[in-house]
């Protein structure tokens, strides 16, 4: 699994042709489809693309157009060649995004099969896992688990830190699911309490479910329950910076010192965890008699939860032993210092693998650097986010880009992290390599989603043509007003166009009753059809600036002797960033390059 796919060659190959064809039809990717009828979109395409593309049904516009596998297209008219080649491009450059030949793009929403039994409970995770977890974070966790418990079994490392960690869903499985030792650190202190709370109301269940069995638990070897730290990690810091912040005097929800108990059954020559709570034919996580904890006794009140408890630093004097010549070093974050850490762990901190799910922005970028320069890190998996919020040498600041409350000691050499895209030199270095704000947000669009609503013919497709019909109402009255924000309006595609601008309107200053030229709207509805056209030719670009994004950061893994591959782990008609970059360093007697 962890083996290269693409040669540094054929990486800088590939990234080198990226740019190329974006940069040829970047003004389709920098459009915004609410400026349809106010800039005439639609006349900025060549004539013949026009001709053969604008009394497209939408089932047509999804074989014809944005599905890479159908089979028996057929064209009401010969297409330009210059079309065929923009749509063959696109489908080309971009990276797989289905796991396996199994599944087909036309399968539509449907949910991956551990949900159909139940829509909005995986058969593949336990109860336990699944409180408070909506149906897509469920596949998430438990698939990205798996997969980063596979790292740490390559890795030989049973450490894992879990960057934006958020309400600690992930953070639960990988500790209390699947024995790992977990550190997650997120910046929101209000989701660091949630977190810990849900994990004291985890540690309740399991004590319930030990008490159902009358005492016959048989304990063995624990292991900790997740400590969850409040922090910043950004791109200005160190390496050292980042491993300071997770190992802070006093963190939150380390009270229950939940001893994750394993049982083992022995099948030939080979072991098995018994398991309860995962169901699957992966590598097995946990049980969930052997998950419980016998320091607990009663169920804990409010004020017993976690984030009101402190714990010892991993550097405390009960987690030293000696070594052959009588020497300090500390263990793997285990209670009982079963096994000592590998060697990059002697300065300090434990050897460790670097997991963030939808890590937003910058942050992404950030970890990889952290993954590249820290000696303790032995193996990343990096699910991206929100790739607009990316810093760029063109963007420093974009929108929603949300600035660190406190200072932050700079690294010694901060030039290779000074934005977050084009990471590698290679791809910095390309002509054309610009990706801008509107490209990186259309990137994160799902072309799955959409595909089902072209193919049922949804009545949501008309919601960019009432956006772009009001926006030249919104002008019309205020001229500079270009592109301003109304946020989401509900069920907008139900509603009469006069209803929907009479609800936009004050959004953005205007009065709800101002006067609309119906008659020239009624034109524009009828033109509905092409805006969906030409959103449809804007998202088969999605993918590609999403390859580029991506292949910047294996470029740049690359360049500092790091191999590296991206997993589709996730359903995409499930969860639209579904891409998982995963490296490990090849070195694993710890000494790093």
């Amino acid at each position: 699994m962890f083996s290269p796919a693409l040669s540094p060659e054929e990486q800088r190959g590939l990234a080198k042709n990226l740019t190329t064809f974006l940069s040829t039809y970047k003004h389709i990717s920098d459009s915004y489809i609410i400026e349809f009828f106010s800039e005439d979109l639609w006349n900025t395409l060549p004539i013949k693309w026009q001709q053969v593309l604008c009394d497209l049904s939408p089932p047509q516009i999804a074989e014809l157009l944005l599905d890479p596998a159908h089979r028996d297209r057929r064209y009401p008219m010969v297409w330009p060649l210059s079309l065929l080649a923009f749509r063959a491009t696109a489908h080309a450059l971009a990276f797989p995004r289905l796991a396996g030949p199994e599944q087909d793009w036309e399968t539509g929403p449907l949910k991956p099969e551990e949900f159909l039994e139940n829509q909005s409970q995986s058969s593949l995770l336990g109860h336990i896992f699944r409180k408070h977890v909506k149906p897509k974070k469920q596949h998430e966790i438990r698939r990205l688990g798996m997969l980063v418990k596979q790292l740490c079994d390559q890795t030989d490392c049973q450490s894992v830190v879990d960057v934006g960690s958020g309400q600690g869903h992930l953070t639960r499985f990988l500790s209390f699911g699947l024995g790992l030792s977990v550190t997650a650190i997120e910046a929101d202190h209000a989701l660091v309490a949630m977190a810990s709370k849900f994990d004291g109301q985890l540690l309740w269940t399991l004590e319930k479910e030990k008490q159902k069995k009358n005492g016959s638990l048989q304990l063995s070897v624990s292991g900790p329950s997740p400590r969850h730290v409040t922090g910043w990690v950004t791109p200005k810091a160190s390496w050292e910076v980042f491993i300071k912040q997770l190992i802070p005097a006093e963190c939150i929800g380390n009270g229950h010192q939940g001893q994750s108990i394993r049982s083992k059954k022995k099948l030939g020559n080979s072991e098995q965890w018994e398991h309860g709570w995962l169901h699957t034919t992966e590598p097995e996580p946990l049980s969930s008699t052997d998950c419980a904890t016998s320091c607990l006794t009663k169920q804990p009140q409010d004020s017993e939860l976690p984030s009101q408890h402190q714990s010892s630093s991993p550097l405390s004097p009960k987690h030293l032993r000696k070594n052959d010549d009588n020497k300090e070093f500390p263990c793997d974050c285990c209670c009982r210092c079963a096994q000592p850490v590998h060697q990059a762990g002697q300065c300090g901190y434990p050897a460790f693998v670097l997991t963030g799910l939808h890590a937003c922005g910058d942050l992404s970028a950030t970890l990889l650097h952290h993954f590249v320069n820290c000696p303790h890190v032995r193996g990343i998996t990096s699910v991206a986010c929100c790739y607009m919020k990316l810093t760029t040498k063109e963007n420093p600041i974009p929108p929603g880009l949300v600035i660190p409350p406190v200072s932050i000691t700079p690294a010694s050499d901060t030039s290779d992290s000074e934005f977050g895209y084009p990471m590698s030199s290679w791809v910095c270095g390309l002509p054309g390599h610009q990706l801008s704000y509107k490209a990186r947000e259309g990137a994160c669009h799902a072309i799955e989603n959409y595909l089902c609503r072209l193919r049922e013919e949804s009545r949501l497709l008309r919601t960019h043509c009432y956006r772009a019909m009001l926006e030249t109402v919104i002008r019309g009255a205020r001229p500079e007003l270009r592109r301003a924000g109304i946020q989401t309006i509900k069920k907008a595609h139900l509603l009469p166009f006069t209803e929907y601008a009479r609800l936009g309107l004050p959004r953005v200053g205007l009065p709800a009753e101002l006067p609309l030229d119906l008659g020239r709207l009624e034109a524009m509805l009828k033109q509905q059809g092409r805006v969906v056209v030409y959103f449809s030719l804007a998202l088969l670009l999605a993918p590609v600036v999403e390859t580029l994004v991506l292949l910047d950061r294996m470029i740049f893994l690359q360049e500092n002797g790091i191999w590296s591959r991206l997993v589709p782990l996730f359903d995409p008609n499930f969860s639209s960033r579904n891409l998982v970059l995963v490296a490990l360093k090849s070195n694993m007697t710890g000494e790093e390059k």
